[in-house]
Formats: C-alpha cells, structure tokens, sequence
C-alpha cells in the first residue's frame, strides 16, 4: 500500500503545490491535497493546522507544506507534539533535517524556489532515513515537557 503524504499550501506556495503534488503521485505516493485549490488570498494557517494534526494523530507519517518563505507554515505545525517541520532552501538542508532531526513535515518557501529545485528538496528528503544513534536523545529533547520544566526549576530555585 503506498504512503499517504498530505500536502497543503497558501496562494503563494499554490502552483508549486501542484507540481510537488504530480512529483509524489509519479512517485507512487498516495497524495492528500488540503488545499488551498487556487491563487487567492488565503492565510497559511488554515492549512498548515490540519496537516499538522493529521501528523501529529499519527494519521499521516509525514507532510509537505508550502508558503512564500516557509516560515508561517513552519511556525504553526511545529506547535503541534511530535511534529519537526523543518525548512529547507536545498536538498542538503533537507538531507540533514531527516538524518539528524528527524524532520517529519518538509516545508519549502515557494517563493525562493524553481520548480527544478523543489523537486530534488522533496526527493531528498523522501529518500533519507533517520540516523538514529546519537540524534536520538537530540528529538526527544524537543518533545519536553516544558511546564513541567519549569515548575521543576522554579522548585529547585527555591530550595
């Protein structure tokens, strides 16, 4: 059974969307388009929160968001837990979020990027695996509990 990756954009990250989008399929990916569906004026976290959620739920194992600069995108679905959206402007970048991060969401910022670039982002981190070892500790750090932290530092800042 093929892979579900969703895939959602803003206006701008819209007609990169769609060639991302063709690039899965061609790929032999079962892609879920969340939209936005055209180049009006949207607000980008209208799609980066169901996409988020769908991996963080574990519905989805990975995701693909777009937006001009990928920073909108990134700030929304790294809210939710067990989501790491990591931008990437090269495929490099995109190698080292999933070898050392293990980046789950890719975020590209459409506006910065040729069609041709995208495509080999995307591939990239597609066909990268987690390295593991030493990285492990590393993303589980990210998923602290950080009221809990705090409450424990306020403790022992009085004691």
């Amino acid at each position: 059974m093929a892979e579900r990756i969703p895939i959602a954009s803003d206006h701008a990250g819209y007609e990169l969307k769609e060639r991302l989008r063709a690039a899965l399929t061609e790929a032999g990916f079962d892609v879920s388009d969340i939209g936005t569906h055209g180049t009006a004026s949207t607000d980008y976290a209208d799609y980066a929160h169901p996409l988020a959620q769908q991996v963080s739920s574990g519905a989805a194992r990975r995701g693909v968001l777009l937006c001009g600069t990928g920073l909108g995108m990134s700030y929304v679905a790294n809210r939710y837990p067990g989501v790491r959206a990591a931008v990437a402007w090269a495929p490099d970048i995109a190698e080292l979020a999933r070898k050392h991060n293990d980046a789950n969401v890719l975020v590209l910022p459409a506006r910065f990027l040729s069609d041709e670039d995208a495509i080999a982002i995307l591939h990239r981190w597609l066909d990268t695996e987690f390295e593991g070892g030493r990285h492990e500790g590393r993303v589980a750090k990210i998923e602290r509990d950080i009221e809990r932290d705090d409450v424990a530092d306020q403790a022992s800042a009085g004691a």
